[in-house]
């Protein structure tokens, strides 16, 4: 049996900071660009956004695999139960909001009827027929998803951060490698 390692490979550490930076960086975007009135400019952000989306779930596909073939650092042995469960359901939630989110962008996007072309060359196919009512609704779950991922996010880091600074057993450090202590 291979014993537990006791921080994140580099390529975890990577993988996860791209999706942090790229996830605030997309849902910032979309906050911005959601109430500028219509013109080129908003529509080309609004491709932007898109490209970004698909990128992320691509790269979400890529963790994923890396996270099903490498085993994660073992949590402090202080950690109770409860912790532990928690953990597991904070983690499961974020991946699966990282899955929902593009696609229900993808879907809203295709029921407004304009088709997604990642980077303006590769058209991704429409998941749903023009349909505007459905379009609302899904404007709305997708609007709703990216703020859970938000509140979850910010959840996510207090708790990295409370490890660091209360605990002080070198959870945050693991993602962090520069805070180790030598």
């Amino acid at each position: 049996m291979t014993p537990t390692p006791t921080a994140y490979t580099r390529t975890a550490i990577a993988l996860h900071w791209l999706m942090a930076f790229g996830l605030l960086a997309t849902l910032s975007l979309g906050l911005y660009m959601a109430d500028l009135p219509l013109s080129p400019s908003k529509l080309q952000l609004y491709a932007y956004h898109k490209w970004a989306g698909v990128s992320l779930f691509g790269l979400l596909l890529g963790r994923l695999a890396w996270r099903l073939t490498h085993q994660p650092p073992a949590l402090p042995s202080a950690t109770s139960e409860s912790q532990r469960w928690l953990v597991q359901v904070m983690h499961l939630a974020l991946y699966g909001l990282m899955v929902l989110i593009p696609l229900s962008g993808w879907l809203m996007s295709s029921a407004k009827g304009f088709q997604t072309v990642w980077f303006g060359v590769l058209p991704l196919p429409d998941l749903l027929s023009k349909d505007l009512l459905v379009a609302e609704v899904l404007k709305e779950v997708h609007e709703t998803l990216n703020w859970v991922l938000l509140s979850l996010v910010l959840g996510h880091a207090a708790a990295a951060i409370k490890h660091h600074v209360v605990e002080r057993d070198g959870v945050l450090a693991r993602m962090l490698p520069f805070l180790a202590k030598p």
